[in-house]
C-alpha cells in the first residue's frame, strides 16, 4: 500500500504538471464520477491545487469541486505528455484528467469520489484524519494525545491508525518502532514519555526524508542500496545493529506483517 510519502510525491508531481491549467478532457470508468461530469462538466474548469492528506490525494477544481482518491493496495497516478504512450494497459485505467499539455491517469485506483469543500468537511475518511505527518504544521501534542487514548492497544497497530497520525503504513510502522527501540507488540500504556516523543519525531523524520529520496524507501541512512531498511522484510537476517536474527509476526485485524529485533526491541 502506498504510504504518506508516496502520496505526497504523487500530489506534488501532479500539482506541478496540472495546477493553474484548464481541463480539456475527462474520462472515467466509474459511473458516479461520469454522472457528475455529465451534470456539471469538468471540461473548462481550472485545476487549482493538488494536495495530499495522509494517504488521500485531493485535486481541487474551480467551482468548488474536489476529486478525492485513495490508492489502497495497488492504485497509482501517472503523468504523461499528450500523445505519449501509457506504461499500463488501458484496462487498468480508472480516471483520465487532461489539459493542453498533460494527461494524468489513475490506474487501479479503487476509491474515487467528488466532493465540495462542505461535503469534504463531513467526510470521515478525510475529516477524521489525525495530524498529517507531512503537513506544514504538524500538531505533535494532538498526535500524542490521540496515541495515548489507545492505551490497551499494541503500538504497531496504533501507528497504522490514520485517526491517530496520518501517513504511516506497514513499512514505516516496523522501521519507526525499531529506530525507537520499541517492541511493536507492547501496549501503548507501557510507553514512557520519551518513547512517545521518539515515535512521533521519528515518524515525521522518516516520512519527510523519503519525500525527497529516490531509488526506494530508506530509513538507515546507509548508501548501500541493499541496506536501505532496518528490519522490514528482513526476517531471518541479522540485525544491522546487534546481529540478532530479525523476526516477523502477523499483527492486528488485517494480519499485517510486523518485523522487529527481539534484542534491540525487548518487550
Amino acid at each position: 500500500m502506498p504510504e504518506g510519502d508516496t502520496i505526497f510525491r504523487s500530489a506534488r508531481a501532479l500539482h506541478q504538471a496540472l495546477a493553474g491549467r484548464q481541463v480539456t478532457f475527462f474520462e472515467t470508468a466509474y459511473a458516479p464520477l461520469a454522472s457528475l461530469d455529465d451534470q456539471t462538466p469538468l471540461t473548462g474548469r481550472t485545476i487549482e491545487q493538488v494536495e495530499s492528506r495522509g494517504k488521500w490525494l485531493l485535486i481541487h477544481f474551480s467551482g468548488d469541486l474536489i476529486l478525492a482518491t485513495h490508492m489502497l493496495m495497488s492504485g497509482s497516478w501517472h503523468i504523461y505528455r499528450v500523445g505519449e504512450r501509457w506504461k499500463r494497459a488501458r484496462s487498468h485505467m480508472r480516471i483520465v484528467l487532461g489539459t493542453a499539455d498533460f494527461l494524468a491517469v489513475a490506474f487501479d485506483v479503487p476509491v474515487a469520489r467528488f466532493h465540495t469543500p462542505r461535503t469534504l468537511e463531513r467526510f470521515a475518511g478525510v475529516a477524521g484524519l489525525g495530524p498529517d505527518l507531512l503537513g506544514r504544521s504538524f500538531a505533535a501534542d494532538e498526535a500524542a494525545t490521540r496515541l495515548l487514548e489507545h492505551g490497551s492497544e499494541e503500538v504497531g497497530n496504533v501507528l497504522l491508525n490514520q485517526r491517530v497520525m496520518a501517513g504511516i503504513g506497514n513499512v514505516f510502522k516496523s522501521e519507526i518502532c525499531f529506530a525507537c527501540e520499541v517492541n511493536p507488540f507492547r501496549t501503548v500504556d507501557t510507553l514512557r514519555p520519551q518513547e512517545v516523543e521518539c515515535l512521533l519525531a521519528t515518524s515525521r523524520r522518516f516520512l519527510a526524508a523519503n519525500v525527497t529520496s529516490s531509488g526506494g524507501r530508506r530509513t538507515t541512512g546507509l548508501t548501500d542500496p541493499a541496506a536501505r531498511l532496518w528490519v522490514y522484510r528482513r526476517a531471518g537476517s541479522s540485525c544491522r545493529r546487534c546481529g540478532t536474527i530479525i523476526l516477523m509476526r502477523k499483527q492486528g485485524l488485517g494480519a499485517r506483517s510486523t518485523y522487529w529485533c527481539p534484542d534491540c526491541q525487548k518487550e
